[in-house]
């Protein structure tokens, strides 16, 4: 039984769990670009080929993401969350057996389907487990997973490459996720049907949710399909579509940039090539901590969240700085700056759903809808950037674009999406912000 008279905090626990299994998600899928060197030697595929690679996985990844906020509504976190794990930590592991272009293309298409609700369940438990005041801080503890990841990448990966090959870090990092969705079903449970949650947690999350508007079986209620009525929806997606496209370039191509623009090794690639995601962790909490500190002190919640957002996207067109540095120390500094604006904005991109959603039953199917546009920026960039390193013969051009990207983006939150509130239901077809 959980001891009564005090607040417990069970809430952290569970959203420590999101934040592994999203650490464990990106070493699955940033696993390729570390490896895509030495695989690339061995099948001889060429940087347009590789690109195709690169984002088979966005293209299943992107396009689950609708379906994926849909099954999570439907089933809850726990089911979902249990299946997509199991899933992409097999065809993970089944990289390798890859014999050349084709086997690793499906086999990243189908690791991208398996990866596809992994953030509409993370919005869900932040969405479940967390008052509105906390919400910014514990969505940008499980969005560190994603730098955590792609940092631990880089030397888990390396490592394994050097002492057993390539095929060994596709097997090692898809157990990981096996015995992650292990713990998963044996911890997490809704805050109402969890053994460890006092009361007084349990009335200190339900007292700080989101009003939302009251549906009634007479009432209008807003439907999946009404999402696509707002502007404020077509907002979120388009901004978040082009943080993808800045962001993912650390995904995808940053470790073969190192090594092939910037002339590192590979033991300095599993420690230089960390330092631009170490910067973004904290950078991350700390765009979380400054949204819900303003929304403790009465600002408005539009305000609160659309501040780092858009300062965070707008600071990110640094990248296109880092393409003309002539030193590594100088790119990176500013690669790293990049980076951690991206990290700034996202904690308070993925508190969004749980702030603007009508009832809790459309919170993932709202983060699904952002992040499938989100991952278009993902594929993307994965295959833009191999076809123009082949036509201008490096990176350069590709990272001004991105930069570009980086500040419409910005315009996006700040003119486009509309206040911060749950949606109410459209009284008529033209598209409008809540």
């Amino acid at each position: 039984m959980p001891p009564t008279g005090r607040r417990t905090r069970v809430r952290w626990l569970m959203v420590f769990l999101a934040f592994s299994g999203t650490a464990i998600s990106y070493i699955d899928r940033a696993n390729l670009g570390v490896a895509a060197t030495f695989i690339d030697k061995e099948f001889q595929l060429g940087n347009a080929t590789m690109g195709l690679i690169l984002g088979a996985f966005f293209w299943s990844y992107a396009g689950g993401q609708m379906p994926a906020g849909w099954f999570v509504d439907k089933v809850g976190a726990r089911v979902a969350y249990t299946i997509a794990v199991v899933w992409w930590s097999i065809f993970t592991a089944a990289g390798a057996a890859a014999q050349g272009f084709k086997s690793l293309f499906v086999f990243r298409f189908l690791l991208g389907a398996g990866e596809a609700p992994a953030y509409p369940c993370n919005a869900k438990v932040v969405s479940d487990w967390f008052p509105r005041s906390e919400r910014a801080f514990a969505t940008s503890i499980f969005d560190s997973g994603a730098r955590v990841g792609s940092a631990l990448s880089l030397p888990i990966v390396t490592a394994i490459v050097a002492g057993f090959g390539w095929r060994m870090s596709f097997v090692i990092t898809g157990a990981l996720g096996i015995v992650w969705a292990v713990f998963w079903v044996a911890l997490y449970r809704l805050p109402q049907d969890h053994k460890m949650v006092s009361d007084e947690e349990r009335a200190y999350i339900e007292k700080g949710q989101t009003p939302v508007q009251v549906e009634t079986d007479s009432g209008p209620k807003v439907r999946w399909r009404d999402l696509f009525r707002y502007r404020t929806i077509w907002g979120m997606m388009l901004g978040f579509f082009c943080l993808n496209v800045v962001i993912y370039f650390f995904i995808t191509w940053f470790p073969t940039y190192l090594l092939t623009e910037r002339g590192v090794n590979l033991k300095q690639l599993g420690t230089l090539g960390t330092l631009p995601a170490l910067f973004a962790i904290p950078a991350g909490y700390l765009g979380g901590l400054a949204s819900d500190a303003l929304v403790r002190r009465g600002v408005r919640l539009t305000v609160a969240r659309k501040l780092p957002i858009v300062g965070g996207l707008a600071m990110s067109s640094s990248i296109a700085l880092a393409a003309i540095m002539p030193g590594i120390y100088s790119c990176l500094a500013l690669l790293a700056l990049c980076y951690g604006s991206l990290s700034f904005a996202a904690a308070s991109i993925w508190s969004l759903p749980a702030d603007i959603a009508p009832s809790k039953k459309l919170v993932a199917s709202i983060g699904g809808v952002q992040n499938f546009a989100a991952n278009l920026g993902g594929v993307a960039c994965a295959s833009l950037i191999g076809l123009m390193r082949d036509v201008t013969g490096g990176f350069t051009v590709p990272l001004v674009i991105a930069g570009g990207f980086g500040l419409v983006g910005a315009a996006s939150y700040l003119f486009i999406v509309g206040d911060i509130a749950p949606l109410t239901m459209p009284q008529a077809r033209a598209l409008r912000a809540p």
